[in-house]
């Protein structure tokens, strides 16, 4: 197959459809995708791509072409046109710049925002190919829950937008079962929609690990180590609290692993609250880096804010913490929660609720290390059939195949 990919976020980003578009690439298809030029999720261009924009054209022998966009940089109206300026620039710009070539397949990765959708849809149209969207995240229920819209009547103006762009797809991928009723209903009965998680990264079988100088040595301390995104979603206002409620227990810290749009918030709150000994903030780093990090952690944390739209998502970093063999503490309501129980991995509490998640925390630095291995052991056995990335590839191969024929 000839497949275009088209996702406003593409490596040196890191998001599974980079694994995704390189996998396909080894098994004999040729990708091109169509991105933006990188800047999640500092909010501004990275420096490295701005000084050779010329050494981010190809990943792994993916084809890459980019189009400018405006930079996430900070606030509601940035952000905005961030996601405007992408979905015209990927139509128009895009469209010139892939003119006279031919594909089999358009695939459109559908993260924040859906526009993205409005892209991936009308290059279809002009390339006059089926489209598939991988939708790893549901509007307009995520703008309500995070409150970047607030408005019912916007709300419905995008919910309008969704369908019209779910309505002109062939197949539809779902990130949680979750998600699939919902989507249905946007669509109208007019897609297919399948169930298609995401994976854990591959450099979580690595057997070279070192782990990382940059967490400072702890004398018989409890590390319970946060990876990922720091944004409006991730509730950190849960976490700092239940930090907070902990405070007295000086073995146990919490490490933070990322960056994101709430990072300065987050780093004025540890002040504020006296947590400069207890919560870490140690940016973000490579992907690669991640297992050496995690070498350093006695469990690992995933959050979501108390909101339905949350309670059918499977936060990405949970494959991760669950194929490298970690013991989990979440904050979760739903299906999140759900295959942590399910696969005996650790240790669940409601979402947004800081003392539950403080007495978790607590009574897993009290388990004997045995019993935490045990954990993280369930945890890595459950990913192995549920997550695996050659099995879900092969169902991705398999579905855009079909829309080929």
């Amino acid at each position: 197959m000839n497949i275009l990919i088209v996702s406003q976020y593409f490596w040196p980003e890191n998001f599974r459809i980079n694994d995704l578009a390189s996998e396909l690439v080894k098994r004999g298809h040729e990708v091109t995708v169509l991105t933006g030029f990188p800047n999640y999720p500092n909010g501004y261009v990275f420096t490295e791509f701005l000084e050779n924009s010329s050494a981010f054209s190809k990943f792994e022998n993916v084809r890459i072409v980019r189009v400018p966009l405006v930079p996430r940089g900070t606030g509601s109206v940035h952000l905005f046109l961030n996601y405007l300026s992408f979905a015209i620039n990927a139509c128009v710009l895009g469209a010139w710049r892939l003119r006279g070539q031919k594909f089999d397949v358009v695939l459109t990765c559908q993260l924040s925002p859906v526009t993205v959708g409005l892209s991936g849809a009308f290059l279809a149209w002009v390339k006059n190919v089926p489209m598939a969207m991988w939708v790893l995240d549901l509007w307009p229920d995520t703008l309500k829950a995070i409150g970047v819209v607030k408005s019912p009547k916007l709300l419905a103006v995008v919910s309008k937008l969704v369908s019209f762009i779910y309505r002109r797809c062939d197949l539809i991928l779902a990130q949680s079962q979750s998600f699939i009723p919902k989507i249905k209903e946007l669509a109208k009965g007019n897609s297919s929609v399948v169930y298609f998680p995401s994976w854990a990264e591959d450099v979580f079988k690595s057997n070279n690990i070192v782990p990382a100088p940059e967490v400072p040595h702890m004398d018989g301390g409890f590390n319970v180590m946060f990876a990922g995104n720091v944004g409006e979603a991730q509730d950190f206002e849960c976490i700092l609290s239940a930090a907070t409620l902990l405070k007295k227990l000086t073995h146990i810290r919490w490490l933070i692993v990322g960056d994101g749009r709430m990072s300065a918030w987050v780093a004025s709150q540890i002040a504020l609250r006296g947590l400069d000994d207890h919560v870490l903030l140690l940016g973000r780093y490579p992907v690669e880096r991640m297992p050496d990090f995690f070498a350093k952690a006695d469990a690992m944390l995933v959050t979501l804010a108390d909101q339905e739209i949350f309670a059918m998502t499977i936060p990405g970093k949970l494959q991760s913490y669950m194929a490298a063999g970690m013991p989990v503490i979440a904050a979760l309501n739903g299906e999140g929660a759900d295959v942590i129980r399910l696969a005996k991995a650790g240790f669940t509490c409601p979402a947004g609720n800081a003392v539950e998640l403080a007495a978790s925390v607590h009574k897993m630095a009290e388990l004997p290390k045995s019993e935490r291995d045990a954990m993280g052991k369930n945890g890595l056995e459950f990913s192995q059939h549920a997550f695996d990335r050659r099995m879900l590839v092969d169902m991705a191969e398999k579905h855009l195949s079909g829309l080929c024929k």
